[in-house]
Parts: C-alpha cells; structure tokens; sequence
C-alpha cells in the first residue's frame, strides 16, 4: 500500500488515505477538487524527490530536484514517472517515429536487409563476393570464349599515356580502348579531347570444368586493379560485357555507396541528411507575396512592406532614416530600368520587378542618397530586397531582427532537393519491400503495422531481420492501441496536441518494459474518439498488469468504472474542495451518499441537454480545402456569434 498521512498540499485538507500498489487507481471529482495536488503535487513530486536523493550528489547537481510536499508522511513510494499533457518540444529534428524509438528500429533494419538502388537510374546494386564472381562466371555455358577485363579507365578525356606505360610496365600484354583490344607494344594514342574507356586484358579463357583456381586469380587480381570493379567480355552465344562490383556502386552512373550502417538513414547526421537542408525537409526563403501583399500599391505608396516600415530595433531607432535609404536605392533603380516609383507594382515589367525584388546581378548601377547632411555616390550591383532581408536575417546579431523577419516575411517550404524526405538521394534509393525508409514513415501507423504484418524475408535475411521486425510490430501496435493510429510516423513532434504527446509517451513507457515503477497520467482520455478508450484502457491494464502502479486524475465514465481503486475528491471546488469523499472499489463509490461521482454513475444526477439552441448569426468562418497533417481536403463552415 502507498500509505500518505497529513497531505496539505495547495488545498488538501490534511487528508490520510491508503492506496494498493500494482493496481489501476483513479482519482476524480470536480474541477479544483485537489486530484492533480494529490496526484502530481504530492505523490508524484515526493516519489521523484526520493529517487533523486537516492543518487550521488553529483549526479544530483545535473537533475532538477523537486520541492518536497507538504505532507506528514509517504510510506510505500515507488520511482515514480510523470505522463503528464503538455505539448511535445518543438524541435523541428523530433518526430513520432524518434520520440517512440521505431525510426531506431527501422534504421537498423534497413541497414541489415536493405536493397541499395542508383538513385540516378533506378537499378538495383549488389555487392559481390569474389567466389560469387566466379561461380556466376563458371554459369556461363560450357566452352564460351571469355575475357577478364579490369576498367582502369570509364568516360574519362586524355590520351593517358602514363598509364598505358605503367600497365605495360606490370606485364601485361594488351587492353581494350573504346571496345577494340590493342596490344600494348603497339602505339596507342587516343585522341585527348575525346572521352574514353580503357580495360586492362588480365586473362582470356574457355568455360570448362577445372578452371575454377585459375579463374579465381584472374578475378582477384582484376577486382584490384579495377578497383573493386570487373568486367568479363563474353564471347558466342552472349556476345555482350557483364559488369561486377565487388562495393555498392552503379558502374553504369558511376555512383558508389558507403557501407550501408543505421547512420546512413539518420537525418539527424551528416552522414545520412540531406545537404541543402541539413535534414529539416523545409527550406526558409523570403516569400515574395509578403514582400509586396498588395501588388495594386505603387513602390511610392509603400507596395514594398519591409522597406516602407523597416525593421530596425526593438525601439524602432533609425526606422525613418532606413525607410529613406531604401527608397533611394529604388530610386536609382528605377532611372536604370526606365519606370517611375508611382507606377503599380503590378504593371512593372517582369524584368522590372525580377530587378527590384532579387537585384541586378552583375549590372552595376549609379546611386546617390544623403546621410548625416553628405551627399554620397556609389556605384554597384543592387542587392535586391529579398537577397537583403535573407542576408539580414543571417548576419543580424539581434534576436528581435530577426524574429520579425521570420515571422513576417519568411515561409517554410518543402526542400528543393529532398522534397521535405529529410534523407540525401542514396540513403532514400535504399529500399525495404520496395519502400524507401521515407516512404514507409509517411504511412499512418496503422498501415505501417499492416505492412510490416506481411513483410517476410528468406534465407539469412530472415534471421537478421527477426528481432528487429518484432520491436517494430510491439511498438506499432502499443501506439494504435492508445488511439494514435491515424498519426504518421515522420510527423513532427511540436505539431501534436498535449493529449496525443501524452498518449506517445505512454507507448513509449509500455515498450519500455519497466517494472514496479508509479506512473502518474493526467487525463488520457482527453482528445480519444470513444471507440479507442477500451483500447486504451487495455494498455494501462497492460502497463499495471507487468508489476506497476497506475494512478490516473480522470473524469471519463469508462475508466472510472474500469478501474481497480477510486479516490473521490470534493465536496466542491477550491476551499470547499480537498477532502476524499469516498474511496474503494466502484461498488464502494456507488454506495456512498457522499459521493457526488457515484450519483451521476447511478443515473440519480444527470447533466440535462439544453432546450434550445442558440441560432447562429449567419456569419461563418471558411474554411476550404484543409489538407494540413492527416486533414483530407475537408471544407468547414463554422457558425459566429
């Protein structure tokens, strides 16, 4: 039993109650009624208080350290962890795939089974063994004339004489130039502007059996000097060159991998990140329709918002000195490109507004603007508006700067390169069931638990794969069975609700596997379609049933009536809440005339449905075309007034 004496916490009215451990307990009654200074204020706190204390000082030094509650005494506290709801971080790098460890899982899986393909042509690249090699080679039908090439030289210009010579010098007697075979004691001068192939003869052969040690050595020293690449030229009835690799590399694009590894797949590293946007999947430009929202304006009339009202200061110093400075500069643009300032902004010429928004380039032009009383003149390039709010919004030192640049003028857009997939070409042509790992964590949970419900492998793939696949499917299913099957797995953390984070970190805890740990939740319920509270209800009973106890501040009827142990709170709100006004098994809730709770369980108080409805103004708030997250281009009319 966890055993609390004297509790005066906020408004607690130095209540003793005895609650069974390894059991799901709720604690409910009316809002303001103390449950969460019972639940988080008193227990919580004094349990994680105690465990940190357990720790050296320091460790201690590095852990926020909770205030003791204001309790007499608590005998029988377990470690204790909070799942409390409250908005997930907002770090851009934090997805539900990261926070609940399956994107882990998924790295390793297709650092282990994954199917590398050239992100250029599409084919698929293997890496082959030298007795692989041989054994395709010795497939070839019995009695084929064969050549062992080694590719010194693929579409590269040069008459590479220096390299014939040094070939000639290892002694070997001929090779293969742009498809004709030469002997080396022979003049060979290829033309210097063209480019070239050039394959080093190592060995010509007959397939028959016994030649598998000679053939061996031929492939072994033709994967050296070709560095890791071979080429055998194959005589009647094929009549066509075969390439092998010995590394992931497309010989025909001439595009090589690194060893496949879970941090290739990470965009979290350089090693796996898309290089244009770090691994964010949005690039920050300057959006232009911002720039100039209303294009009927002329530049006169203050068309160009960052350069009519400039951002300066915090105190907006300087603001009517760079406003004046601006339009100068504009000045000077308009006498080179031929329009007055007064003409609307729509009616410039493309080349006309292309040279106001994003500059002259190379063109130097003549400008002149007074500062301090002095007449100035340079001539330059002009930098443009957007080139000089991005440039601003880089190099200014001053954290208001820019945050109003952000928030006014720059607009988060999908990478230009990667398409917001985060990952760089090569770790996104690496495939799972045809699958990149983008592709798969754009799926909704629960059809990402389907897919890998009928994944299957074969052979030594099957045993790699096993273990891994199992932690994916446990955790897949612990996030559908709290509800979040709808969510995607590369949804970014900071846009879920405080009931979604909640219930992830409540997943999260299951796949852990702790045991006799006190979780605390704060209303999980909150936010959950009906149909999903059983289920959820399944994974706290899940969660209790491995050892621990739960305690939850709800006031859903399900989970009142699902749970082990009820603590009723009131009788009222605030100063007349704070006493325990009923506690013990539904039957004891039901049974007792002081409980406010268990008299609208039993039907004797009732919530009544309004008679009439307030009718709507006929004003509405549009809403068209929704598509943000797992919306499905939904319209919506919502009434004001």
């Amino acid at each position: 039993m966890i055993v609390i004496r004297g509790a005066r916490q906020h408004n607690l009215k130095g209540i003793d109650i005895e609650i069974p451990r390894k059991r799901l307990v709720v604690i409910t009654g009316l809002s303001g009624s103390g449950k969460s200074s019972l639940a988080f204020d008193t227990i919580y706190a004094e349990g994680q208080r105690r465990y940190v204390e357990s720790l050296s000082a320091y460790a201690r030094q590095f852990l926020e350290q909770m205030q003791k509650p204001h309790v007499e005494s608590i005998d029988g506290l377990s470690p204790a962890i909070a799942i409390e709801q409250r908005k997930a971080g907002s770090n851009p790098r934090s997805t539900v795939g990261t926070v609940t460890e399956v994107y882990d899982y998924l790295r390793l899986l297709y650092a282990r089974v994954g199917t590398p393909h050239c992100y250029k042509c599409g084919r698929e690249i293997k890496r082959q063994t030298i007795q692989e090699i041989v054994d395709r080679v010795l497939s070839f039908p019995e009695g084929m004339k064969i050549r062992i090439l080694a590719p010194v030289v693929r579409g590269r210009k040069g008459e590479h004489r220096e390299l014939l010579e040094n070939i000639a010098r290892q002694g070997y007697l001929r090779v293969r130039v742009d498809g004709v075979i030469k002997n080396l004691d022979e003049e060979i001068v290829p033309e210097k502007n063209r480019k070239h192939d050039i394959e080093v003869v190592v060995d010509r052969l007959v397939v028959k059996k016994g030649m598998r040690e000679r053939l061996t050595d031929s492939v072994e020293t033709a994967i050296q000097l070709g560095m890791d690449l071979l080429l055998v030229d194959c005589g009647p009835p094929y009549k066509k060159d075969i390439l092998f690799s010995r590394r992931y590399a497309c010989v025909e694009c001439g595009i090589s991998f690194e060893e496949l590894t879970p941090r290739f797949f990470s965009f979290n590293s350089p090693y796996g990140a898309c290089p244009t946007c770090s691994g964010l999947g949005t690039s920050r430009d300057v959006d232009p329709e911002l720039v100039v929202p209303d294009r009927s304006k002329s530049i006169a009339d203050g068309a160009i918002i960052p350069w009519s009202n400039p951002v300066t200061t915090r105190r907006q110093r300087w603001k009517g000195a760079a406003s004046r400075y601006y339009y100068t500069m504009l000045e000077s643009v308009a006498r080179e490109y031929g329009f007055e300032l007064t003409t609307p902004f729509d009616d410039l010429t493309a080349r006309q507004k292309k040279a106001v928004l994003y500059g002259t380039g190379q063109r130097a032009i003549k400008m002149e603007w007074e500062r301090a009383g002095r007449y100035r003149v340079k001539t330059a390039p002009f930098e443009g508006v957007i080139p000089n709010l991005e440039r601003r919004y880089r190099q200014t030192d001053s954290e208001y700067v820019r945050e109003e640049i952000l928030s006014k003028y720059i607009t988060l857009k999908p990478c230009p390169d990667c398409g917001g997939a985060r990952l760089k070409p090569e770790s996104l042509a690496v495939t799972v069931a045809d699958k990149s790992i983008m592709e798969l964590t754009a799926l909704p949970i629960r059809s990402a638990r389907e897919f890998f419900k009928e994944l299957k492998f074969a052979g030594q793939k099957s045993v790699i794969a096993r273990d891994v696949i199992k932690e994916i499917r446990e955790r897949l299913s612990f996030l559908e069975n709290v509800g979040l099957g709808y969510l995607t797995l590369d949804r970014q953390s900071g846009t879920l609700s405080g009931g979604e984070a909640q219930r992830i970190r409540l997943a999260t805890q299951i796949g852990s596997g702790l045991v006799g740990v006190l979780y605390v939740l704060d209303e999980p319920s909150i936010g959950l379609h009906q149909r999903d509270n059983s289920r959820l209800l399944d994974t706290l009973k899940k969660l209790r049933d491995l050892g621990n106890t739960i305690i939850v501040v709800e006031h859903d009827e399900a989970t009142i009536r699902a749970a082990d142990f009820i603590v009723d709170l009131g009788p009222g709100a605030g100063e007349k809440g704070g006493y325990v006004t009923a506690k013990g098994s539904l039957e004891d809730i039901l049974s007792s005339p002081r409980s406010l709770t268990g008299r609208y369980l039993k039907g004797e108080l009732k919530i009544e449905l309004p008679a009439e409805r307030k009718k709507p103004s006929g004003e509405y708030l549009i809403i068209e075309g929704a598509r943000e997250h797992n919306l499905k281009n939904i319209n919506v009319r919502i009434p004001l007034g």
